[in-house]
């Protein structure tokens, strides 16, 4: 008789948070979810010892557990979660109501009715920690903070004594109990990776493992790949082509995982499904037995549309196609490939959540039969593989969705008709494999790399990470071992597919900015391992929208005296001006020294002003002010100038300002070049340059007016923004996206729009 097997394949991922010059968690994701999610997914398997699966770590994941099991991970999220209330500061409040109350509303917060409670005060205070922190007592605090973890324990975990003594006490925490909370976290954090290691020893799951960073493997490649899926698509500038780094991030992973587990994996579910001929090579090349993706990959390549009807099942041809595992050869290559079904897959991750447990496990039981009979029926065996992740779903179910599983693994080991396989036990016991000479580049998404690239922002940190790659591969054999170690893996990790996600208009989180601070701070790593300075848009972000900023357009002629040390209000009247946001928590790394900038014109000069956030740091740093003029046509910009100000202790030491990309200043400390020029610092910052510097023609005289009225193209608008580096790197920036734009108009012009 013909046999269905079920393949289910949980990917388990997280992307990688930690900074490795400072050390710190940029977000707290990787500890969270292995006390809510990984544990009890292997754990419940035990109540059903003939369902076997296969779990996809991603080394990435499983080397941040080790981090956190040996108490080495600097976690400013646990920090705050362990802290005494009352010895809190009032930034570590508002970090702490910004960030604990990132869980689901309904199936984490509204299960505690204090946690619910509090939540609904913060709401309540329009979601702003700002405005909120007054309505939060130091015992509101404490409950909070007890209540943020337990919402993130493992229905495994809530089932200890002592835990579910700390659930019925409710509210009116101790700091007993909150010590408690946190240190039993570490202790279950320690239970993950020796579920995982124990249940495949005795076969009762696989795992498999992924490229070390979770990179999109066909885009190292070659990023010119995604015109392939999706002709036309908008490249970037640069062709990314680095086929030896996917080998590395191949072939790290599966020496993790061997040096974790004990055994080399035999598959490996690539980044996002994405696949392509080149890859598939590589990946044999370094011993891999399978590999998966998506229908739409399979559909593509055998020119097969994958259509259903209204119940979601396949016509019985294309079932046949799908519902098999296929054997792909081509040259020295040969490759098994398992190709999700993306509707079964998807009922699990978006629509079950929605029905109670009862209803979706039976409701999944027939589907899986009702799409496997047609090929039955023609005496074939069939697998059916449901890959999907394995962490995310579970927070829109009630109880991390325990009960739909058990029902859903009652069924599956009761019928006899069905067998529930690992991967590499469907190919050891399929007959009929399916053939493959080609492969259509593709990922899990619509068979395209289109989320991860295409876009302008995805484009942006494509071409990003080119130019730091080519500094590595410039400077690297100039620079010492641990320089080159240090920025090779920043590039690494730069590479993975989580910073663009977050990119483009597919992806919204509340945690954009800090995946994008974070991405630019992989990158700047990069250039300061070796010894270099970052480019200075790495202190600016690529996602756009990112903040509430306060600005002001330019209204009118300014004429500031330039002494930098006493604020006259009136001298500024009338300028551009830009107050920074800053509302987001500043402990889990950005870092606020920057508060309010302001521009202006007149018929000759620029000026500019920057206000510090509080005194003038009292770490050496230094300000750069890039400059722009563009044209009406809006196409590039005439000309860009960059001024860097070198401060050391609070006072001016050095300061230069030439056109950008040339060594030459325009002036400098050294030759201040005229009466046209002046810098200050004392309580601000504050600049004045001659606007010819930025004109498209000489104009003798530098007026704006005459500027404007020439007959060929020139600026009529200029773009500021301000960044102050430290120790080589970009800590805080005005505006914190886009520019303070200028316009270029007569002085009675100017004052008419201010109306």
């Amino acid at each position: 008789m013909p046999i269905l097997r079920v393949i289910v394949l949980w990917h388990q991922h997280q992307p990688f948070y930690k900074d490795l010059v400072t050390g710190e968690y940029r977000l707290p994701w990787v500890r969270l979810h292995a006390l809510k999610d990984y544990y009890g997914m292997v754990k419940l398997l035990d109540e059903f010892p003939d369902v076997h699966q296969t779990f996809n770590l991603v080394p990435s994941l499983v080397t941040q557990i080790q981090d956190y099991v040996t108490g080495t991970a600097h976690d400013p999220f646990l920090h705050v979660a362990a802290k005494p209330a009352k010895d809190l500061t009032a930034d570590e409040r508002r970090f702490a109501l910004q960030y604990l109350f990132q869980a689901n509303p309904v199936n984490m917060i509204g299960r505690y009715p204090r946690y619910r409670e509090l939540w609904n005060r913060f709401r309540g205070s329009g979601d702003s920690a700002e405005h909120a922190e007054k309505f939060f007592r130091p015992q509101d605090f404490t409950d909070l903070q007890v209540l943020s973890q337990i919402a993130w324990f493992d229905e495994f975990f809530l089932e200890d004594p002592e835990v579910a003594a700390l659930i019925r006490k409710g509210r009116n925490y101790s700091l007993e109990d909150q010590r408690f909370v946190i240190t039993r976290e570490r202790e279950l954090v320690a239970k993950v990776l020796p579920v995982h290691a124990n249940a495949a020893q005795r076969g009762a799951i696989e795992l498999s493992s992924s490229p070390y960073y979770h990179p999109i493997l066909p885009l190292l490649c070659d990023t010119n790949v995604a015109a392939v899926s999706s002709p036309g698509l908008p490249l970037p500038q640069n062709r990314f082509r680095h086929p030896e780094d996917a080998r590395e991030q191949l072939q790290r992973g599966l020496e993790l995982h061997q040096e974790v587990f004990g055994v080399r994996p035999r598959g490996v579910w690539p980044s996002e499904g994405g696949v392509s001929e080149e890859v598939l090579a590589i990946a044999y090349g370094l011993g891999i037995q399978w590999m998966a993706t998506d229908e739409g990959v399979l559909g593509r390549s055998k020119g097969i549309l994958f259509s259903r009807d209204g119940n979601g099942r396949l016509h019985p041809e294309t079932a046949a196609k799908l519902y098999t595992i296929y054997r792909y050869e081509n040259a020295q290559t040969a490759m098994h490939m398992v190709f999700r079904d993306h509707n079964l897959s998807d009922l699990i991750g978006f629509v079950y959540s929605g029905m109670s447990a009862q209803e979706s496990a039976k409701h999944l039981m027939q589907n899986i039969k009702q799409a496997a009979q047609p090929v039955l029926d023609t005496g074939l065996d069939v697998v059916v593989p449901i890959i999907l992740d394995g962490e995310n779903a579970w927070e829109y179910y009630p109880r991390s969705g325990r009960e739909f599983l058990r029902r859903f693994y009652d069924a599956l080991q009761r019928d006899s008709g069905i067998e529930a396989v690992t991967v590499s036990e469907a190919i050891e016991r399929h007959r009929d494999f399916g053939r493959l000479t080609s492969l259509a580049p593709g990922s899990w998404i619509n068979a395209n790399f289109n989320v991860w690239i295409g876009a302008a922002e995805d484009n942006r940190s494509w071409d990003y990470l080119y130019h730091a790659r080519n500094v590595y591969t410039q400077t690297a054999a100039r620079s010492s071992e641990a320089q080159r170690k240090l920025a090779f893996e920043e590039l690494l990790i730069a590479e993975g597919s989580d910073w663009n996600w977050w990119y483009g208009p597919e992806h919204h989180s509340a945690n954009d900015r800090d995946f994008d601070e974070l991405y630019r701070k992989h990158l700047s790593n990069v250039y300061q391992a070796l010894g270099a300075s970052p480019p200075d848009y790495l202190a600016q972000p690529i996602r756009g929208g990112l903040g509430r900023p306060s600005f002001a357009p330019q209204t009118a002629y300014i004429r500031p005296r330039i002494t930098g040390d006493i604020v006259r209000y009136f001298e500024w009247m009338g300028a551009a001006r830009y107050t920074a946001d800053h509302r987001a928590g500043a402990m889990h790394g950005k870092r606020f020294l920057l508060d309010s900038a302001y521009a202006g014109i007149d018929e000759r000069k620029l000026y500019g002003r920057l206000d510090f956030a509080g005194q003038v740091p009292e770490t050496d740093f230094e300000l750069v002010v890039n400059v722009e003029s563009w044209a009406a046509d809006g196409l590039r910009p005439r000309r860009a100038l960059r001024l860097g100000a070198v401060v050391e202790k609070r006072k001016l030491q050095s300061w230069k300002v030439g056109l950008a990309g040339e060594d030459q200043p325009l002036a400098s400390s050294e030759n201040p070049g005229g009466s046209e020029v002046k810098l200050a610092l004392a309580r601000n910052f504050e600049f004045r340059l001659p606007l010819s510097w930025l004109l498209a023609i000489p104009v003798s005289s530098g007026d704006v007016s005459k500027a404007v009225g020439a007959s060929v193209p020139v600026a009529t608008r200029l773009r500021l923004r301000f960044s102050l580096w430290q120790n080589g790197l970009p800590v805080d920036a005005l505006p914190l996206e886009g520019w303070i734009e200028l316009e270029l108009l007569s002085e009675e012009d100017l004052m008419s729009m201010g109306y």
